[in-house]
């Protein structure tokens, strides 16, 4: 069987399965276990692919129609020019949150806390953008914070980071110039629109605090005076149908210049508050 005869195959079954983009996650899944860029896949269509490929290649597109992320499968997800690795430990980093991180860099820090870490997408992206800056991951799980530590040293970022153990700043200590976080925020009554994707595969914990999606927003508003230096920033990512909320709670944890910015959607996505 040919590349471009193996694709088609994969794109027919993957749309059976309602797996949305069918044709650009066949393209992406074939690439990876050729081991080559997705822009040259277009040259090796008319290619045999060897049998050892095929099987692999057939295990994948099973494991997309059953709704596994095409990160999953294949260990890693870009976010912000660059790879992440991502397992089922982690939230897998979304283009929405890179507009937390390109507004924390338009205002010079050295010091930058990233409470519910992750993978350390978001920590690890503002410490390579800003090269004099150090950096705290915070995260309760120890799996994500090994994943961190692993995307950490991949980047060559491990000796400007650390990550610690915390249930948001339980076990934090010192002050900093900016605290970002993207924390979990669905509410409990929305879990069960989200796609299969998102509702099987990722971790719980990082998707939703219960209730009305906002416990998480009260923890960091509550905490973040005591460990911001003086004009210091807090940025979170929300949900489109939080700003006020969430505005609402840093008003009330003695913030000021308070901002809501919409991603490329139009959506609310990021609320700013300034120490004052």
């Amino acid at each position: 069987m040919t590349v471009n005869e193996a694709l088609a195959a994969a794109i027919q079954a993957l749309r059976a399965a309602e797996v949305p983009d069918a044709a650009n996650d066949a393209r992406i899944l074939m690439a990876h276990i050729l081991g080559i860029e997705r822009g040259r896949l277009a040259l090796l269509l008319p290619d045999e692919v060897s049998n050892d490929a095929m099987i692999r290649f057939s295990m994948a597109i099973d494991e997309r129609c059953a709704r596994k992320p095409v990160s999953h499968i294949i260990g890693t997800r870009e976010f912000y020019g660059r790879d992440f690795i991502v397992t089922p430990d982690v939230l897998d980093p979304r283009p929405d949150t890179e507009l937390l991180v390109e507004t924390a860099l338009t205002t010079p820090f050295e010091t930058v806390l990233d409470m519910g870490t992750g993978s350390g997408c978001i920590l690890l992206s503002l410490l390579a953008e800003n090269r004099s800056a150090t950096g705290q991951g915070s995260d309760t799980s120890p799996a994500a914070l090994n994943i961190a530590e692993q995307n950490a040293a991949r980047l060559g970022l491990e000796k400007r980071s650390q990550y610690i153990r915390s249930d948001w700043f339980d076990n934090i200590e010192g002050r900093f110039d900016l605290i970002v976080s993207n924390p979990p925020y669905i509410a409990a009554d929305e879990m069960a629109a989200l796609s299969p994707e998102v509702r099987n595969w990722e971790p719980l914990i990082a998707l939703t605090p219960g209730g009305d999606g906002l416990d998480a927003y009260r923890e960091i508003t509550a905490g973040a005076a005591q460990h911001l230096n003086p004009q210091g920033r807090l940025l979170v990512e929300i949900g489109p149908t939080q700003a006020s909320a969430v505005s609402d709670l840093l008003l009330a944890g003695g913030f000021d210049g308070i901002t809501t910015l919409q991603d490329i959607d139009g959506r609310d996505r990021v609320v700013i508050g300034v120490l004052t």
